[in-house]
């Protein structure tokens, strides 16, 4: 199961009000483990810096005055996300932005159904507390030492880890949730994709036949009524 975290930065908050993206960072996941695969693109605007956007990304307008506009990168970016999963924090913010821009190049948009929005799990598992990613790192002790400014490839990554934690920590990369189609609660099903096998041929007994003969002696003088008698099995000829 391949899922793909992401975050942006952007000049502003009104995605169809006249501000643009400047920055998309995502990380990739497969079976919940991070691959190391990542995009990561900083985008000209084609306009001017707010000073609130800059105070929060410190991305200034003649940082990005020689980096691609979104139309040089938006084939690249699609065929990165493919059709997988999106993981995104307040993802109603994200995706408006991104198929702002889709929508300028005449493009479709990214579907929402695909979006797994980690806001709305936190406000799940975390009800009445504050859902912020900071807030979400603090309570899982998640280091943000790095982040001293918004940064989209690193906000991603730090999502990826508090993503596991909302699934439960550490067993979320072994175990996922598969949703099942009737009414019965989602199941737990080890996805390491590894499929037990028998041995080719048993071990070896690590009893000796002295200690066997011994332990035989030792339940012979317990009577006919001792309740290891109603336990133990016979141990074939030849073994042990």
């Amino acid at each position: 199961m391949r899922e793909i975290v992401l975050d942006t930065e952007t000049t502003g908050l009104e995605a169809y009000g006249g501000d643009r993206l400047v920055e998309i960072g995502c990380v990739e996941m497969v079976n919940r483990i991070l691959t190391g695969n990542i995009y990561h693109v900083y985008i000209n605007p084609e306009r001017d810096m707010p000073a609130e956007a800059f105070r929060v990304h410190g991305l200034s307008v003649d940082f990005l005055s020689d980096k691609p506009v979104f139309a040089k990168v938006a084939d690249e970016f699609l065929e990165f996300i493919g059709d997988d999963t999106l993981i995104i924090h307040n993802a109603a913010f994200d995706i408006g932005f991104l198929n702002a821009e889709l929508d300028r190049l005449k493009r479709p948009p990214i579907a929402r159904d695909r979006v797994v929005d980690t806001l709305a799990l936190a406000r799940r598992k975390h009800p009445g507390a504050s859902n912020r990613l900071d807030d979400l790192m603090n309570r899982y002790g998640i280091d943000s030492s790095r982040r001293v400014k918004h940064g989209a490839l690193l906000d991603a990554e730090l999502l990826a880890e508090v993503y596991s934690e909302l699934l439960g920590g550490r067993q979320a990369s072994l175990i996922g949730l598969v949703e099942t189609t009737t009414s019965e609660a989602p199941r737990l099903v080890v996805e390491t994709g590894r499929i037990a096998r028998p041995r080719p041929a048993p071990l070896p007994a690590r009893v000796s036949a002295a200690e066997r003969a011994a332990h035989d002696a030792f339940v012979s003088g317990l009577g006919e009524k001792a309740l290891w008698l109603k336990y133990a099995e016979p141990v074939p000829e030849g073994e042990g």
